[in-house]
């Protein structure tokens, strides 16, 4: 047989014979042949060997793993056989040559038997394999393979251990900090008393001006808002019942849609016995129209029962116990007490209100609730009552009116200081002068 075909024979047997520990590179080579030999002499190698680089490839192994013995029929030229032939037995083993030591040692592994993990990359050197570790260090040995693993294993002794810091425990020059008591209830903000807190800039003569512009009263809240809506001939206890549903239902909801629903409550029965005693597939039909429905059922169904067994039919008559209700909060406790018992203990802010507030810089807060805190802070406590109705009505005439809120501007007591806050409002007078033709009126409000 040709020396080069039976080389390729033994060299594709042994890959059959232990898979598992050959790489794609090695078929490549194979099939390729002899003119990728430069290419598989790797440059950690001293000098090409005269032997087919591949069978060394083959060969690389898992340092840790014992070397491989089989048995083969007698060759005829046993030259070819790499790990040399025996005319005995006809045994191959794998080289046992010398192994170059051309890099310094691996870093040290803990000494619990665990073996080398497989490398990924392999060099020649003088025809024998060497696995190459990374960044391009070589693990060797001398003698046979399991020498090498020796040799090997007592390079990598571990080093001994020092205990690390934990970044919890206190340091050794520090003394130990006193532990921390953690509080049972979350921290609370530091509340703001009333009259603490400094007023704004010229707010007296801006809401003045609102109040001016507000004195006609054609605002969506002046008609369909939770003081007009209720029923007040059905009696005071139904008259506030009433106040307190108009203000459950106008929660992420628009005035008109609340109208809508109260009047549909009203045809059916708005008062607490009454709803007590409908189902909640029934009530949530005729309140299906403002936002949340399926909550606000749920909310003004134990509501009423509570109403009944607790305050015997009427509501509560602080803004505190109204918040104990499903479904109030402090804005439509603060409007109930406002309206029904004509008390105000804290001023009822939505997100309008937040908003123009806050556009106005009056004050810097990022909810409703911050920015009643700061207006309770400054504002005058008779003024508490009224400011919810009117800064309401105010924005819904700006958003919603603008023709309307721009002429009561133009003509009313002073124009060119009622169009400042206005402006402040994101309300776009230019634009909106020219959408209703009143550019000259605007130009000769602002003296130009």
């Amino acid at each position: 047989i040709i020396p080069e075909v039976e080389y390729l024979m033994t060299t594709a047997l042994r890959l059959l014979i232990s898979p598992i520990y050959r790489r794609w590179c090695c078929f490549v080579a194979i099939l390729v042949g002899a003119p990728l030999r430069p290419v598989l002499t790797l440059q950690h190698s001293v000098k090409p060997s005269w032997r087919w680089p591949v069978s060394n490839l083959l060969h690389c192994r898992t340092i840790s793993s014992p070397p491989i013995t089989w048995t083969m029929p007698p060759l005829t030229r046993s030259r070819i056989a790499l790990g040399g032939s025996s005319a005995e037995d006809n045994t191959f083993i794998l080289p046992t040559e010398t192994i170059v030591d051309t890099t310094p040692p691996l870093p040290s592994t803990p000494q619990n038997g665990a073996s080398l993990k497989r490398s990924k990359y392999f060099s020649i050197s003088d025809g024998e394999p060497t696995t190459v570790a990374k960044k391009g260090r070589i693990a060797t040995g001398k003698g046979s393979v399991s020498e090498a693993i020796k040799s090997t294993s007592q390079q990598k002794s571990p080093k001994p251990k020092t205990p690390t810091k934990s970044k919890k425990s206190p340091s050794a020059t520090k003394p130990p900090k006193s532990p921390k008591t953690k509080s049972s209830s979350p921290r609370k903000r530091e509340k703001i008393e009333p009259g603490s807190l400094p007023p704004p800039k010229d707010w007296e003569k801006i809401y003045s001006l609102v109040q001016e512009l507000r004195a006609d009263k054609t605002a969506p809240v002046d008609s369909v808002g939770a003081e007009a809506l209720p029923e007040r001939h059905l009696g005071e206890v139904v008259y506030r019942y009433q106040v307190l549903i108009a203000l459950m239902l106008s929660s992420q909801t628009k005035d008109a849609v609340v109208g809508e629903t109260m009047k549909a409550l009203q045809k059916h029965g708005l008062t607490v016995e009454n709803i007590q005693q409908t189902d909640n597939q029934t009530l949530n039909n005729l309140i299906q129209k403002v936002g949340f429905h399926n909550n606000k059922t749920k909310f003004i169904k134990e509501s009423a029962d509570i109403l009944i067994t607790t305050y015997n039919g009427d509501i509560p008559q602080t803004a505190e116990e109204m918040m104990k209700l499903p479904g109030v909060g402090p804005k439509m406790a603060y409007i109930v007490e406002s309206i029904a018992f004509q008390k105000n203990s804290g001023i009822g802010v939505d997100t309008h209100m937040h908003r123009m507030f806050n556009d106005l810089k009056w004050m810097k807060s990022t909810t409703p609730e911050g920015t009643r805190e700061q207006l309770e802070g400054w504002l005058p406590r008779e003024r508490w009552g009224e400011i919810n109705a009117l800064w309401v009505g105010f924005g819904q005439e700006v958003q919603q009116q603008k023709e309307k809120m721009l002429k009561k501007a133009l003509t009313c007591s002073s124009p060119l200081e009622a169009l400042a806050p206005i402006k402040k409002l994101r309300f776009d007078v230019s634009k909106e002068a020219k959408r209703y033709g009143l550019e000259d009126d605007v130009r000769k409000a602002m003296g130009s």
